[in-house]
């Protein structure tokens, strides 16, 4: 069984250990979350979702081990709210605790293993069924720069450089597109539909292919990078991927992260992010300058428009426009009225 993974050189990528043991029960808990796992596979999920479910399941059979749960039988509803608590209590390296959506994550994970057992006749009892989840607040996104903060980071780079005009091209991928950092690093140089004006991403979340515009000036910059720049860093002819790094690889999610972050951090905002910021900025101004939120849906790769409209709340610039223009306590009047009243 193998889990695709990408990796940078010298990159360490976290691995669940119950899936590369060599030592394992096939009768055991550990064996059954490799049945699963190959269930998934077979059902043709996503490489993302595969390993996210691995590492979720490895948490928790470790913690089985720990207490000498060994087999599915082993696992009641007490064990379960057990582990539930554990969870809860739980705190990570740096102090802090598990995000309740990370918590539920964790725990919808344990509901898909044993739902599966149960349909395969291993239990014929779920000890998750009708398990409660904790409640995911709904936050809005964080950190989101203005166009004039955007202007700054995209400024940035040295563009007389050949480094510099990739990241510059990178940076105006991300602020025209709204694409997520995987979708841009799987960008492939055949991907970008220059005359027309689009890119098309393959297998998205959810590995869903769409197509989205983009804008003049990335094309621009887009032009000048596979121009000037890509041919420089190749080492390999028959490299596809659009985006190299200064090793001639394609670019592993840490490191684009490190890219965007460092440009973000030089630029003196007071705003800590990286990639996603430019995701969340793009559906921000696109609302703001009167873009429908079903456009935004759909060049985001949402599924349902809720996701989306967490924006409406984000996007305040028109809001603000109309409660100065209308709410009558304004302060040249009020000044006025004070004046006139002493």
């Amino acid at each position: 069984m193998k889990i695709r993974q990408k990796k940078a050189p010298g990159k360490t990528i976290k691995r669940p250990r119950f899936l590369y043991s060599p030592q394992y029960n096939p009768a055991g808990i550990d064996g059954y979350a490799r049945a699963f796992i190959e269930h998934l596979q077979q059902k043709n999920y996503s490489p993302a979702t595969i390993r996210t479910s691995a590492l979720n399941l490895g948490f928790f059979i470790d913690w089985c081990f720990e207490r000498s749960l060994m087999y599915p039988e082993d696992i009641t509803r007490h064990v379960v709210d057990r582990y539930r608590k554990y969870l809860f209590r739980y705190r990570k390296p740096d102090g802090e605790p598990l995000a309740f959506r990370t918590q539920t994550q964790k725990l919808v994970q344990l509901r898909n293993l044993f739902s599966y057992l149960c349909k395969k006749h291993v239990l014929l009892y779920n000890p998750t069924f009708d398990l409660e989840l904790p409640k995911t607040p709904r936050t809005l996104p964080r950190n989101v720069m203005t166009e004039q903060e955007v202007e700054r980071v995209l400024a940035l780079p040295d563009t007389e450089t050949i480094l510099g005009i990739r990241d510059r091209t990178i940076m105006e991928t991300f602020y025209s597109t709204g694409i997520r950092r995987g979708e841009l690093v799987n960008l492939r140089i055949f991907d970008v539909s220059r005359d027309l004006g689009y890119l098309t991403i393959r297998e998205g979340k959810g590995r869903k292919d769409r197509v989205i515009p983009i804008g003049e000036r990335a094309l621009l910059w887009l032009d000048k990078y596979l121009n000037e720049s890509r041919p420089s860093l190749m080492i390999a002819d028959d490299e596809t991927a659009l985006f190299l790094t200064n090793t001639g690889w394609s670019f592993s999610l840490d490191v684009m992260s490190n890219l965007i972050r460092n440009y973000i951090k030089a630029s003196g905002i007071p705003k800590q992010g990286s990639c996603h910021m430019f995701r969340h900025t793009f559906a921000t101004v696109m609302l703001e300058h009167g873009a429908d939120i079903r456009h935004i849906q759909k060049m985001l790769g949402h599924t349902n428009l809720e996701a989306t409209e967490i924006y409406t709340h984000v996007a305040i610039k028109a809001l603000k426009d109309i409660h100065t223009a209308c709410h009558p306590a304004k302060t040249e009047r009020s000044i006025k009225e004070d004046t006139e009243n002493s």
